[in-house]
Formats: C-alpha cells, sequence, structure tokens
C-alpha cells in the first residue's frame, strides 16, 4: 500500500485553529467545500469531506485532467514514442488537406502543452456535435502558434486522443500503467469521453482527491518517490517536470483574477506564493507551496460564485499560511476559532470535533427574521406552454421535507426531493446524476431551493418560487457546463 506518513497539525508547525478559521472563512462567504488535504514536510495532517462526500468518492477534477494529459506526453515521450517539438498534424494526417491553414500545419506538441496554440478558445465548441478532434485542425485559427497565451481546452483534448491512438489504451489506462499504479490510484477512477469516445483529456477526469493529491506529490518530488512495492522508482521525467512547473506563458492579459496571471507552464498555472497549482473550474486545487513545504487540495463547487476560488485561496494564505510556525498568537486563534481561551481541550481534539460535522449546507444567504411559512403545503399546478417542456408542476412540503415534481412527457419527469431542516439526497432522473438539496425561505411566499449536483456534473440547480394562493411563479438557472438545460428560464402554473 502507498500510504503518506501522518502526524497531529501543530507538529509540522500548523495550528489547528487555523484550519478552524479558514473552513469557517470559505463557509461564511457560502462557498460549497467538498474536501481539503493538508500535507507539510511530506506529513499528512489533514483530509477530511463534506457529506455526502466521502474519502473514496470519484469528484469530477475538470481542468486538473490537463495536468495528466501533460504527465501522459512524458511518458510518451520518456518512450521514444513521440518528441513534444514533432508537429501535431504528423500524428493527425486524415485531417489535414492541402487547405490546412499553415499556423495549424506548424503548431507543435509543446504550443499545445504551453497553450500557445494558434486558437483563442477550444474548437470543438463552435459545433459540438461534429468530431471534436477533427476541429482542431479544421477551425480557422487566429494567430500564430507559439506567440500569445489563450486557453484552449481543445489543445490537450486532442493530446488524449493522440496518447490513445498511439497506445492503443484510454488515456488513464496508459497513466496508471505506467505510473500511477505505484501510487495506489483507484480502481474506479475514469475519464468521461466526448460523443465520439475520446478521453476528454481537458475536462474529463473522474478521480478522488487523494488520488490526485498523489499525482501533486509525485510531481513536486520531481517524478521520483518510493512507491508502493518499496521500491525506489522515477515515474516521469525529472525534466520534463522542471520545464512543466515553470513559468512559460504570460497570462496577466487573459487572466480574469489574480491566481489566474501568475503565469502558466505546461498545463499547470503558476501561483502567487511562488509554487504552481493543478487548477480545475470549481474549486479542484491542488496546490504546492514550496516556500512553506506544503501541499494543499481542495476539491469544491464555486461555479457561478463571483470570486469562489479567490474565496478559498484567501482562506488558505491568509488562515494558514500566514499563522505558521507560532507567528501569531495562539489564545488569538483559538478565540478567532469560537472556542473559549480557558477551555482545556487540545487544539487537535477542536479541529477533529469540528471536522467530524462537516457536510454541504442549505442555502441559509438571508436571515431577515421575517415570519415565512410554517404550515405543509400540498399544491398542484396546471403550467403554461414553456420550452421546458413541462406540462404540471406538484410541490409538497411535510415536516420540513419537501417533494417537487415536474411533470411532462416520460423523458421528461423529475421528482426531487429538498430539505428546509437538513438536506436531502436523490438522484436527477434521465442523467442519472445524484444530488444533495436543501431550501430557505427567502420572504414570505418566496422560496429557494438549491441542489448541489454530485457526480460527473459537478454544478448546481436553483429554483426560485413565489407561490401566491391561486398560482405559482418559477425562475429556474443551471449553473453546469453541459446537461440540465430543461432548468433554465420560468414557469408559470395556476392551481388545478
Amino acid at each position: 500500500m502507498f500510504k503518506f506518513q501522518t502526524a497531529v497539525p501543530e507538529e509540522v508547525g500548523v495550528s489547528s485553529y487555523s484550519i478552524i478559521n479558514a473552513l469557517r472563512k470559505i463557509e461564511d462567504r457560502h462557498v460549497p467545500l467538498h474536501g481539503l488535504i493538508i500535507m507539510r514536510h511530506d506529513k499528512l495532517i489533514y483530509e477530511k469531506y463534506y457529506a455526502p462526500y466521502q474519502k473514496d468518492t470519484l469528484h469530477r477534477m475538470f481542468s486538473i485532467s490537463k495536468t495528466f494529459t501533460a504527465i501522459a506526453m512524458s511518458i510518451l515521450e520518456a518512450e521514444g514514442k513521440i518528441s513534444i517539438d514533432d508537429k501535431i498534424c504528423d500524428y493527425f494526417p486524415e485531417y489535414v488537406t492541402e487547405d490546412t491553414h499553415q499556423w495549424i500545419k506548424d503548431m507543435t506538441i509543446r504550443n499545445m502543452l504551453e497553450m500557445r496554440t494558434c486558437h483563442a478558445s477550444s474548437t470543438y465548441k463552435v459545433d459540438m456535435k461534429t468530431d471534436w478532434v477533427k476541429s482542431f485542425f479544421t477551425v480557422e485559427p487566429t494567430h500564430k502558434p507559439g506567440t500569445v497565451f489563450h486557453y484552449d481546452t481543445s489543445a490537450p483534448h486532442t493530446l488524449a486522443a493522440l496518447c490513445e491512438k498511439i497506445t492503443g489504451m484510454k488515456m488513464l489506462d496508459y497513466l496508471k500503467e505506467k505510473a500511477f499504479n505505484y501510487l495506489d490510484f483507484s480502481k474506479d477512477s475514469y475519464m468521461v469521453t466526448d460523443p465520439f469516445g475520446v478521453s476528454m483529456g481537458g475536462s474529463g477526469l473522474m478521480a478522488t482527491p487523494m488520488d490526485v493529491f498523489k499525482v501533486l506529490y509525485l510531481v513536486y518530488h520531481d517524478g521520483r518517490i518510493v512507491c508502493n512495492d518499496g521500491k525506489e522508482r522515477q515515474l516521469i521525467d525529472a525534466e520534463f517536470i522542471k520545464r512543466a512547473t515553470t513559468n512559460i506563458s504570460d497570462t496577466v492579459v487573459t487572466g480574469p483574477i489574480p491566481s489566474e496571471c501568475q503565469g502558466y507552464g505546461m498545463q499547470i498555472w503558476m501561483n502567487e506564493r511562488g509554487g504552481y497549482v493543478f487548477y480545475g473550474m470549481g474549486g479542484q486545487l491542488a496546490i504546492t507551496l514550496p516556500q512553506e513545504d506544503m501541499l494543499i487540495m481542495t476539491t469544491a463547487d464555486t461555479q457561478g460564485i463571483a470570486g469562489g476560488n479567490e474565496v478559498i485561496y484567501d482562506a488558505i494564505y491568509h488562515e494558514i499560511l500566514d499563522n505558521l510556525d507560532g507567528q501569531s498568537d495562539e489564545a488569538e486563534l483559538k478565540k478567532k476559532a469560537g472556542i473559549e481561551v480557558d477551555n482545556t481541550t487540545d487544539s487537535y481534539t477542536e479541529l477533529a470535533k469540528f471536522s467530524n460535522s462537516l457536510s454541504i449546507k442549505a442555502p441559509l444567504w438571508l436571515k431577515t427574521g421575517i415570519t415565512c411559512y410554517s404550515k405543509d403545503i400540498n399544491n398542484e399546478y396546471e403550467l403554461d406552454t414553456n420550452d421546458s417542456g413541462f406540462d404540471k408542476l406538484r410541490l409538497q412540503i411535510i415536516d420540513g421535507i419537501g417533494t417537487i415534481d415536474f411533470i411532462g412527457n416520460s423523458e421528461n419527469d423529475f421528482s426531487l426531493k429538498f430539505g428546509l431542516n437538513e438536506m436531502q439526497q436523490g438522484n436527477f432522473p434521465k442523467y442519472n446524476n445524484p444530488y444533495t438539496a436543501g431550501a430557505v425561505w427567502l420572504r414570505e411566499k418566496i422560496l429557494y431551493i438549491r441542489f448541489n449536483l454530485i457526480g460527473e456534473s459537478v454544478g448546481s440547480v436553483h429554483l426560485e418560487l413565489y407561490i401566491d394562493d391561486n398560482d405559482i411563479t418559477v425562475f429556474m438557472k443551471k449553473v453546469e457546463e453541459t446537461y440540465f438545460n430543461e432548468f433554465k428560464g420560468h414557469l408559470y402554473g395556476r392551481l388545478k
């Protein structure tokens, strides 16, 4: 078994209270965190997950997939199967014609790894119903390759296709065989594929947070570690890692927030504290902090929350890093954590107690003190014609547990549970996607329900219900990249 040495936070100069304060800061800003892993001086000091997530729950890692694709390229190069200075068109002649633009013909694997392709955005999003890989060679380019940085997810997607074309294996299976199995990488992990069967090398990784953390640890140690069989192995080329984790491409012009303006290596971002990050949409962050000799991994859902990732970074930087090695008064940290200073319970026990209650919370955005409905509800509404294809809506709330039914044709029926007092779990029909859902009365007659999506579709579905005496108005918003399009826009219905 590949296992890390463990320690109490204080044994490596980290205050348990600072971890509590970081988690509370994130929670107070209404950012749904799903998990947190912390290591310092090669000692694992914290690993906790927010219910219903558990340590073995596979999580969509989004663009952390890009880092895995880069690692696959490094192994292929080490095996002599490619050179990163090869032109990508040489491997896909079936997509190249005499009309192919010269900038596309000139583009190298290195350009793609550095996010300096000739495309300013992901090419397959032009028409997602046609061959995603082919689009990389047929969509008109915008600029000369190897020059400026643009975040182009079709580049790592095409590189994943390259890996699978050369090896005849799914890319993650190839990575497991060559390196990750030595880390006891989850057997159930996989990559979501595009509609044409190619692993989504830019966004499709489904793995546990600890899987990603082990790869982060491997990269941090220059690709050479003692493996699960007790032997020391060089699993990833050290020179490739040095290049990939170096600031190669400038991101200050395209980066919308400070954490995305620090530069880019090869499918790896730089951070504000002198390290690098495997960076995935929605708060999937695998962070190195070399000055503090720390590794930190978060999973979350910051989609639709302006500055959500910055909230996570700020909590880590200012609550944990700025209080290392006794830099701050422990009594003040304890007080900030909401624990009485004269309490004799030790700090790690307080952290364990706090952590055992972690769960995704209901959307407690407003505390207005208004009197909301306390009575049970059991209403059915005939809906006006709508783009979602729903004919009826049924709303039932009994003893704080609710069900909302969207009724259309047999393929468009959704029966969804939610809780006012505690979260309720369920599964979205049609998409077979688990969720946990909570609700809050924003004011009299207005009920807000949030469904937190779990699984391949990390994101959320939001419902705002205005419940009048004889009718209902529903505003629906989905914060998810691909599916759940029924839950957009407005519904209006009258009581039956």
